[in-house]
């Protein structure tokens, strides 16, 4: 219900769309159908979206239909690596549009691996901006390379070398973080599993603070987290925590 409220807010079910690239041939394209089956929503692409004025519309069941919400799930660097023509669509997202987002686009950057180097604590590794490192690490086996803005592991170096740092020519959308060990814990019928939790958070408009709704549990036995990493591992992939009260 809490889901519902957030991406529809006060409007009807048709002015409000899924937008993302090539949907139907995501790996999360499972999320989009059960969103559409929960909320009543249509999922869209890109480049079926059309822009008269600062209106948008799409068609649905062959009806042009106002788009007054917009539930975002493109990524930007998905986006840049499609043809020219798709990414000239793409500037629609940062467009003057009378539409509302849920969430902003922008939101990619503002809560994102930009804001790890911005966060101390003792729960969060050690994260520089790489050109912001007056000093390289001697022991760069103990960091990871990350890209600011790709997605699904793209670009990361796990084992860090003196001339992957010398290759990056822009630097400042590049973050060194200090590499998490993480335990081979979780039992398995072979060898044990490593697993991450992530947690979902809701944030619905006028309230203060996000609040944790679901989560998820990510299963690996390869160097990283992730399905293009696990291709020919088993018992790994998705799973769920529950969590004592």
């Amino acid at each position: 219900q809490l889901l519902k409220e957030i991406i529809l807010a006060n409007h009807a079910a048709e002015n409000v769309i899924l937008l993302e690239l090539f949907p139907h041939k995501q790996k999360t394209r499972v999320d989009f159908y059960c969103t559409e089956d929960y909320v009543g929503i249509k999922t869209v692409c890109l480049t079926e979206l059309l822009l008269e004025g600062k209106q948008l519309f799409y068609l649905k069941n062959g009806v042009k239909t106002l788009i007054t919400r917009i539930y975002n799930r493109i990524i930007f660097d998905d986006l840049q690596q499609q043809p020219q023509e798709i990414q000239d669509k793409g500037k629609l997202l940062l467009a003057d549009l009378d539409v509302e987002w849920v969430p902003h686009p922008n939101w990619f950057y503002k809560i994102s691996k930009y804001t790890l180097p911005f966060i101390k604590h003792k729960y969060v590794p050690e994260t520089n901006f790489l050109d912001e490192i007056k000093e390289m690490p001697t022991d760069l086996e103990n960091y990871v390379l990350k890209p600011l803005f790709s997605f699904a592991g793209q670009g990361v170096v796990i084992d860090v070398t003196p001339e992957d740092i010398a290759k990056v020519k822009d630097p400042h959308n590049w973050i060194l973080q200090k590499k998490v060990k993480y335990a081979n814990v979780i039992v398995t019928p072979n060898v044990p599993a490593k697993a991450e939790i992530r947690i979902f958070y809701f944030w619905k408009d006028g309230e203060p603070r996000p609040v944790a709704t679901n989560n998820l549990v990510r299963l690996s036995k390869g160097k990283m987290i992730g399905v293009r990493y696990n291709s020919d591992k088993d018992w790994v992939g998705g799973t769920l925590a529950y969590f004592e009260k």
